[in-house]
């Protein structure tokens, strides 16, 4: 197995690491060779914290410039990790639609990009597929494989095979739609969080802590369909009937959330969100943050 990152940014960086302590040969190819290189260090020092065991060169990595590479031989998979550009990404995929052997799967980490719309008209479109990962990649298990208009229901399933060796959880999302599977069900408890906020029922803190340690908790273990199995459909339905009406529908966002991006308050990167950010407990925060995926991840 070898697998092919285009890209050297936050997302590239995390998936070679992953790859790094599982000891899986990759390739980082991106527009700037000095920073592929710094990229492939921070790499390897991601997944020395994740596995005690891997050392300075437990794994291969070669880097390159997607310009000019043609190495492809023994690739099991490239994947994309550019910036959240479309055309960008189109201009990329024509150029690696001509270029990659086509019995080589392309997979497009974009985030809100359909693949049908990154790899329209090309001639390989068949091998193209959304390959969604989730930041921390080289910690959070789960890899959307996604399936395009055009793209082989038959190599998705064996990409599925293909993450699943990489010890990744993979599920196949069959139909190109907004927002994937996770994100969908992120935003819709997000719209529900943010319009309970915005309507003065509970702070951004209590929402929180109302998530981690009810529903969220739970989840930690199983998903919300084994979690309903185990407690009775027929309470969920009694209180779905109940609740359902009354939950938020907007198909605008909550107004806290617009007001505070137009205030500049986005979070970390800002030093400020709904709460107020120093470097110190930006720190603090990340790595208790990174502590506790690294724990949950050994419920799995």
């Amino acid at each position: 197995m070898k697998v092919i990152v285009i890209g050297s940014g936050i997302m590239g960086t995390g998936i070679v690491a992953g790859l790094i302590a599982q000891r899986i040969p990759a390739v980082m190819l991106g527009r700037d060779a000095a920073r592929c290189s710094g990229a492939i260090t921070n790499a390897r020092q991601i997944a020395s914290r994740l596995a005690a065991d891997v050392g300075a060169d437990a794994s291969p990595v070669e880097s390159g410039l997607i310009d000019t590479w043609n190495a492809w031989e023994g690739a099991s998979i490239v994947i994309e990790n550019v910036a959240e550009d479309l055309a960008l990404k189109q201009a990329l995929f024509r150029d690696l639609d001509a270029r990659v052997p086509a019995h080589i799967p392309i997979g497009s980490n974009s985030s809100s990009f359909p693949i049908s719309k990154i790899a329209a008209g090309l001639a390989t479109r068949r091998r193209m597929f959304g390959a969604h990962y989730f930041m921390p990649a080289e910690i959070v298990p789960l890899v959307e494989v996604v399936l395009g208009a055009d793209s082989d229901p038959v190599m998705g399933r064996g990409l599925c095979e293909l993450f699943a060796a990489m010890k990744k959880k993979p599920v196949l999302v069959k139909k190109d739609i907004t927002g994937f599977l996770a994100n969908r069900m992120q935003h819709a408890l997000l719209r529900e969080a943010l319009s309970l906020i915005d309507a003065g029922i509970a702070s951004p803190e209590d929402v929180d802590l109302a998530v981690r340690y009810s529903f969220g908790f739970r989840f930690a273990a199983v998903g919300p369909i084994m979690q309903k199995e185990i407690s009775g459909w027929d309470t969920t339905l009694r209180a779905g009937t109940e609740i359902y009406p009354t939950l938020s529908n907007t198909a605008t966002v909550p107004a806290c959330l617009v007001n505070n991006v137009a205030q500049g308050k986005i979070g970390m990167k800002s030093g400020e969100g709904f709460l107020k950010w120093t470097p110190e407990t930006i720190n603090a925060a990340k790595a208790e943050y990174e502590r506790k995926l690294k724990a949950a991840f050994e419920l799995l």
